[in-house]
C-alpha cells in the first residue's frame, strides 16, 4: 500500500470490482466520504453505509454490476498524486468520453463532479481522479 490515502481507496475498488465481490471496506476520511458520495449519484455503485468498528471507522461501499454481471465501473484512474498535483482551471477541466465519465475535482468550494464545477460554480482546483 502507498502513502496516499486515495489511490489505496482506487485500488480497493478495482480490484473488488474486478474479483465480483459484493461490497468492499474503504478506511474512512472526509475526502473519500464525499467522494463516494459522487460515486453513488453518479450511479458507479449501489449504495455505501459508515462501520463503525471498535475504534476504526469505514466505509463500506456496495459495488453495482449489470444483468450480464459486468462491472460498471469499467476504470477508475488517479489524476494528481502526492509527488505531482494536477489542478485546472474552471474551462480546462476534461471531460471524460464526452460525458459518459465523470472527473472528480477537489474545489475551494468542496469536493465535486468537474461538470458542477466548469458550469454551476465556474471554479477550477485539483483533478483527484476520473471514472468511467
Amino acid at each position: 500500500m502507498s502513502n496516499d490515502p486515495i489511490a489505496n481507496m482506487i485500488a480497493m475498488i478495482k480490484n473488488g470490482s474486478k474479483a465480483r465481490h459484493d461490497k468492499v471496506d474503504v478506511p474512512l476520511s472526509k475526502v473519500k466520504l464525499e467522494m463516494v458520495k459522487i460515486f453513488k449519484n453518479e450511479g458507479f455503485i449501489k449504495n455505501f453505509k459508515l462501520v463503525e468498528k471498535d475504534t476504526f471507522n469505514y466505509i463500506r461501499l456496495f459495488l453495482k454490476y449489470t444483468d450480464t454481471n459486468e462491472a460498471v465501473i469499467s476504470d477508475i484512474k488517479r489524476v494528481s498524486k502526492q509527488g505531482r498535483r494536477i489542478y485546472n482551471k474552471a474551462m480546462d477541466i476534461p471531460r471524460i468520453l464526452n460525458g459518459l465519465g465523470v472527473v472528480i475535482v477537489s474545489t475551494s468550494k468542496g469536493i465535486t463532479t468537474g461538470k458542477r464545477a466548469r458550469e454551476d460554480w465556474n471554479v477550477g482546483g485539483e483533478v483527484l481522479c476520473h471514472i468511467w
